[in-house]
């Protein structure tokens, strides 16, 4: 089976355009967790109301992301990216403004309706610039959400606990910026929709694996699986880190914020190195080492002091972050030509499972202790032993020829 992919030479301008989007939209994103022991104090918030905040950003964005990917997968939209980042933009106006735990709930959901928009889309606008490197172009993309993830708390640090809640309005500064440089990604989306039309020889073809769909659909309940395992306990490490510093410590919250950003930014070394290492040495054996390989440090950090604590969730950040591009691209692999609902399925499923993950660690902070929170997620990397049963597949580029649709 022959199916149309993308250029035949990897576009770099337009991977690290999109990717430094990517960059904008997180970063404005990450600024909700970062302000979470801002608005708990001011507000008197419990964990369980921090929890379902965070469950209603993620929900909102993981429910929506497989349908927008599989509408424009028939019906691409170039210019659906710039709309996404003004839903973000109205996401950071209402959080500056809320004043109530409902408002807060309003806020985060223009948030999730932005998100739900713009990654679909943008890992397709990844994968046709690509030129066959699909590893490598998805940890680019990958890498500028982490990079901004990790920005996030620190500006949070900096303006938002100096200056106060309403300071986050300066961030549409940001997301201005970010639709302007949209609506050019939008521009080149469109032109190579025009081209692949106009001439198919010149994009490339690949030889999609066969497998019955019963092993697909295994495959993707493994990979499935694999998220629920990585991103439960990064909802912990994100949502929950400062607390437990804070609690464990005694800490300020700024200087929680410094060590949280240190993890954030493993995350992204992580994630620009998985992509590559997966289209090298295959995706499954990365997929594998990335989620089983960082238990040990998981069972290691509830036990450690402050020093340990810090190292042990910088060498986490580095091993657990390295699969999710390898993930993704295994996955449209498994399902050729259905690349925005898979990574809609994807994307959302991460984000569904990193919103319960929040909800249910929250009540688990609040009625046990945050200490045991931490003790309860170092077992969940141990899931990565299910990656064991994924077979071992690849594509196989062949020469530009003309494809119906």
């Amino acid at each position: 089976m022959q199916l149309k992919t993308g250029v035949q030479k990897t576009v770099y301008p337009i991977l690290f355009t999109i990717s430094f989007s990517h960059l904008l939209n997180d970063l404005m994103q990450s600024v909700i967790p970062a302000v979470y022991p801002l608005i708990k104090d001011k507000y008197h918030f419990s964990f369980t109301q921090i929890g379902i905040i965070t469950f209603v950003f993620q929900l909102t964005a993981s429910i929506l992301q497989p349908f927008v990917g599989a509408y424009t997968d028939r019906n691409p939209r170039p210019f659906s990216l710039a709309l996404a980042m003004m839903f973000t933009s109205l996401g950071i106006i209402a959080l500056s403004l809320a004043s109530d735990f409902y408002f807060f709930l309003v806020a985060v959901a223009l948030f999730g309706l932005g998100s739900s928009v713009f990654h679909p889309e943008a890992s397709r606008v990844a994968y046709l610039a690509s030129g066959g490197k699909k590893g490598l172009a998805q940890s680019i993309f990958q890498v500028g959400g982490n990079t901004g993830t990790a920005i996030g708390p620190l500006l949070a640090a900096v303006v938002v606990l100096t200056y106060g809640q309403h300071s986050m309005i300066w961030f549409c500064i940001i997301s201005l910026i970010g639709v302007a440089i949209l609506i050019r990604v939008g521009r080149w989306y469109r032109n190579h929709l025009y081209l692949r039309r106009t001439n198919p020889s010149s994009v490339t073809t690949e030889v999609a694996p066969s497998l019955s769909k019963r092993k697909v659909y295994f495959s993707i309940g493994i990979l499935l699986t694999l998220i629920f395992s990585k991103y439960f306990y990064m909802a912990g490490m994100i949502n929950y880190y400062t607390f437990f510093l804070i609690d464990k410590f005694g800490i300020t919250v700024r200087e929680s914020q410094y060590c949280l950003f240190s993890f954030l930014a493993a995350v992204a070394v992580g994630t620009i190195i998985g992509g590559p290492l997966g289209d090298r040495f295959g995706r499954k054996y990365i997929i594998w080492f990335s989620i089983l390989g960082a238990s040990p440090f998981t069972l290691l950090l509830p036990h450690a002091n402050l020093f340990w604590t810090i190292v042990l969730a910088i060498i986490i950040g580095v091993v657990i972050a390295s699969a999710f591009s390898a993930i993704l691209v295994y996955a449209t692999d498994l399902v050729p030509g259905k690349i925005g609902m898979m990574a809609g399925l994807f994307f959302g499923f991460m984000f569904g499972m990193a919103g319960i993950g929040s909800a249910v660690l929250g009540w688990m902070a609040d009625e046990i202790s945050i200490e045991y929170v931490f003790r309860v997620c170092a077992y969940l990397p141990l899931l990565g032993i299910v990656a064991t049963f994924l077979p071992n597949i690849r594509y196989h580029a062949v020469a530009p020829v003309e494809q119906t649709e």
